[in-house]
């Protein structure tokens, strides 16, 4: 992934070259000739998914003249929008982001967990499956997508519950732990050791928190917000009914795949998504 923004703009090759001496590692050949196992590990598809888009924002951002009124971003895509709004440098934000896919992952073996996504259910109803079989609710995507994690048999029972209340599907995730879990709470600790030392300034438009869905500024909020973040809920609906509560009707989502521009489709069918991903998504602008 992200060969084409590479070939194509000069402001996407110096973000993967830049990577690359970042990370110590021929990150753009597992970029771009894979094996796709060998993206897996969180240490690694993190950092990856990182490069890919924010190659992809800043070769956007020298085509256009769009200007943001607010950011935000995903579980580890609440870090791609803090370097593209500022706050972070690519640099110090594709370190610290490494750092923690190797904490993630480190936690998973010390923890063992699972993650599902429960589909077309109420999520009252879900938190009920949840409550009753010991495990959480994860991500809060849109109507009718919830994210569960925690340990697998809780899990794994919880989507049985799931299923029984009414949900049209529980689907495994394809993920190594269970992220956004009381599983975490251990591997926040360490990650808030490193958030302490790491530099960061407040971002030029506010990015939205996964963990409180409000607008965030100050660097104290930011740092607190992404510590909670390893181990609560994202909160991505409420996140994205803020925006487009303050009037915004029209929305980028950079990275790849197109994820988020599936969920903004159960949450608003009015509003406009454009992917950015390719060379062709930036050209057609």
């Amino acid at each position: 992934m992200g060969r084409d923004l590479y070939d194509a703009f000069p402001e996407s090759k110096a973000i993967f070259d830049q990577a690359c001496d970042i990370l110590k590692l021929d990150f753009k050949k597992l970029l771009f000739e894979g094996p796709q196992e060998s993206l897996k590990p969180t240490g690694i598809s993190q950092p990856a998914i990182l490069t890919v888009s924010i190659a992809a924002f800043e070769a956007f951002k020298s085509r256009t003249d769009v200007t943001p009124c607010l950011a935000a971003g995903l579980s580890l895509g609440e870090y791609t929008a803090l370097i593209a709004m500022g706050s972070l440098t690519f640099i110090d934000g594709l370190r610290l982001v490494q750092k923690r896919g190797q904490i993630m992952d480190l936690a998973a073996e010390r923890h063992p967990g699972k993650m599902a996504a429960i589909i077309d259910l109420s999520l009252e109803k879900v938190k009920e499956a949840c409550r009753l079989a010991g495990a959480e609710v994860a991500n809060i995507n849109s109507p009718g997508q919830t994210v569960i994690s925690g340990k697998k048999e809780a899990v794994e029972a919880a989507m049985d519950l799931s299923l029984k209340s009414g949900a049209k599907r529980a689907l495994p995730l394809e993920v190594s732990g269970g992220f956004h879990s009381s599983l975490m709470q251990e591997a926040a600790e360490e990650l808030k050791v490193v958030l302490g030392s790491v530099p960061m300034s407040e971002p030029k438009v506010p990015v939205i928190s996964n963990y409180t869905a409000r607008r965030e500024r100050t660097v104290g909020e930011i740092r607190e917000n992404l510590f909670f973040q390893m181990y609560s809920a994202v909160r991505w609906e409420e996140s994205m009914k803020l925006m487009l509560s303050e009037g915004i009707g029209k929305f980028y989502e950079f990275g790849p795949g197109k994820v988020l521009k599936g969920l903004m489709r159960r949450i608003d069918t009015n509003a406009e998504v454009s992917t950015i991903e390719k060379k062709e998504d930036i050209l057609r602008l």
